[in-house]
Order: structure tokens, then C-alpha cells, then sequence
């Protein structure tokens, strides 16, 4: 089960409650679900009990309690715990079910995975100052943006000119060039600091280590493209599934930035600030590292389900990043 599946469970929990007449709400028209917090559990916890407590004049204690029973009978849920003031904590039936759809998920999609409809049909007007760090993060919120639906449109800033028509995009600007880094360097320089930071433009971007995250970032999406060619060699090939235990990785922790893929693009779009998703594939490509080692088949031992598992896992990591490199106007090497 995904997340998006999962969405639509809790939506049909609501829905049945309504139905039943244990509700009096109109239904809403997406339901959020995500990792728990502090002090929930299980895999995956809504607010949806919250939101919904007002209109059905009702405390959110109480619709959570409404919705358990509709929840906790869905198919592929385990268990639903209430924390809090009316969270519901959702315990799915088997981890490696949910592994193995989201791996098939973002498989399937390639890079589209994460693009929505968020922004459909709305026009986003940026206005950016004579300034080369502006127009690179102008850029880059564009493509963004473009994969919620939406279109931007660029403009600068001019003297008379009133700068409330669109959203103001002024970035800490560039203390020198960035072009002597080269594009891609010089792309992330000004791309991974938050607007209000200044952009650090040292050699430092350019630097093969692992205190670079440039560099882990691009590193980690050519690993995943050396595993695949390796596994081809071997005679096997990506199959979402179980990923069993590597003794080394829990792919859990790999799976919850994958998760939370789709919520970083959306947040990147509607606050127009790429260095979210420059972050993001950090963490990506951070959790992915501990997994290659347990890819590929040691010595005698023969290619299993568990390697088409692991490497379908690190190819679906390897897709987010390169799609995420690809709109911060980033190259994602085959060979580093």
C-alpha cells in the first residue's frame, strides 16, 4: 500500500462514517497522511480527525474514535492507535507490501514520480532582480512548479514598476561569480542555501568527498546506475519485493524520504524554494548509501529475491535523484 492508497483508505473511513450518519461533514477532497510524529507510532499517522472536528461540531477525540472502526477493518491496515488530541496512527498489515509499492510506484513513473495537479491551471508571476542568483532560483522554481501543474511565468523588477504584481523572488545574492565552478557546481551553489543564506561560491563545491553533498548527491545516483549494470551482467534484474535483512541497512530509513518525495516537490512549488528539494536529496542519497553494499551478490552466493528487491529499492532512490537533479538544472551522471 502507498501512501497515495493509504490517502484514499482513510478518505473512504471518513466517507463511511458520513454514510453511516456518524458524521455530519462534507467530505474533504484529499487526506494527508505522513510519518508519526513524536509520540505516535506505527507507520504512517493523519490529522484528518482534527480537521474535521469543527464542522462536525465534535472534538477530535471523538471523530477519531468514529473513524478507528471504519479504519481498522481497511484492507491492508494491521491496527489504528489514537494519540494525542485525535491523531490516528496506522499500522500497516506488512512493511515490506508497502516497500514494494511505493518502489513499483516510483518505477513505473520515473521521474515524474511526485508530480501532481496541485497547481493545475494557476500561473505563477515572478518578478527577480538584475541578479545572477535570482534568476538561477527564478529558473529552477519554474521547472518546479511545472511539475505541480502550474506555469510560471518571469519577469524583473524595473524602477516604477510596481512590485506587488507577482511573487518578489530576492535572494541573498551571489558574493562573486559562480561561473568558474562549471554549471553544475555552480547551480547548486546558489540552489541549496535557503533564500535568506548567502551562497558560499568556493572550490569547495567541486571537491570528490564526502563533505561535499554535491557530490554524495551524484555519487550516489551513479552507484545505483554501476549496481544495475553489474546485476545485468549477473543475469538479474530490479523486482519490487521483499529487500530481507541486509544486516547492514534498514531500508525503512530509505523508504521515508522516497515517501516523502511528492510533499518536498509540492512544498518546493507553492514556496517557491528549490533549496528544499536540494535538501531532500541529500537525505535521499544519504539513506541510500548504507544499501548498496547488499545489492549485489558476494562471492558463490546466486542473485535471490532479496538482491531484485534491494536493487529495484536503490533504483527507485537513483530515479528521485535524478529527477531532482534534472529540475534544479543539475546533470546526474551515468560514470562519476
Amino acid at each position: 500500500m502507498t501512501p497515495l492508497d493509504l490517502s484514499r483508505t482513510v478518505l473512504d473511513a471518513v466517507r463511511c462514517a458520513v454514510d453511516a450518519g456518524e458524521l455530519s461533514v462534507d467530505l474533504p477532497e484529499r487526506v494527508v497522511v505522513d510519518r508519526p510524529g513524536p509520540g505516535g507510532c506505527g507507520d504512517f499517522a493523519t490529522n484528518v480527525a482534527l480537521r474535521l472536528a469543527r464542522p462536525a461540531n465534535e472534538t477530535p477525540l471523538r471523530v477519531a474514535e468514529i473513524l478507528r472502526p471504519h479504519l481498522v477493518t481497511a484492507e491492508g491496515v494491521r491496527d489504528v492507535v489514537i494519540t494525542g488530541p485525535g491523531f490516528l496512527n496506522i499500522s500497516l498489515a506488512a512493511r515490506d507490501d508497502l516497500t514494494a509499492g511505493i518502489v513499483d510506484d516510483i518505477l513505473t513513473r520515473g521521474i515524474a514520480y511526485g508530480h501532481s495537479r496541485a497547481l493545475a491551471g494557476q500561473v505563477v508571476v515572478l518578478r527577480v532582480p538584475y541578479e545572477v542568483r535570482a534568476e538561477v532560483v527564478a529558473d529552477a522554481v519554474g521547472r518546479i512548479v511545472a511539475t505541480q501543474g502550474g506555469r510560471a511565468e518571469i519577469g524583473h523588477v524595473k524602477a516604477g514598476v510596481d512590485e506587488n504584481t507577482g511573487v518578489l523572488l530576492r535572494p541573498v545574492p551571489a558574493p562573486e561569480d559562480p561561473a568558474p565552478l562549471g554549471p553544475d557546481a555552480a547551480q547548486w551553489a546558489l540552489l541549496h542555501p535557503a533564500a535568506h543564506d548567502r551562497p558560499r561560491i568556493s572550490a569547495d563545491h567541486l571537491v570528490q568527498r564526502e563533505s561535499n553533498p554535491l557530490f554524495r548527491v551524484r555519487y550516489a545516483h551513479a552507484r545505483v546506475r554501476s549496481l544495475s549494470r553489474a546485476a545485468h551482467l549477473l543475469g538479474f534484474t530490479a523486482e519490487p519485493g521483499d529487500t530481507g535483512d541486509t544486516g547492514l541497512h534498514d531500508t525503512h530509513a530509505l523508504l521515508t524520504p522516497l515517501t516523502a518525495h511528492p510533499r518536498v516537490l509540492t512544498a518546493a512549488a507553492t514556496q517557491h524554494a528549490p533549496d528544499r528539494l536540494a535538501r531532500h536529496l541529500v537525505t535521499v542519497a544519504d539513506a541510500l548509501f548504507p544499501l548498496l553494499h547488499d545489492v549485489l551478490p558476494l562471492g558463490e552466493e546466486k542473485p535471490e529475491a532479496a538482491h531484485r528487491a534491494r536493487l529495484a529499492l536503490a533504483e527507485a532512490a537513483g530515479t528521485v535523484l535524478a529527477g531532482g537533479l534534472s529540475l534544479l538544472g543539475i546533470d546526474a551522471p551515468e560514470h562519476l
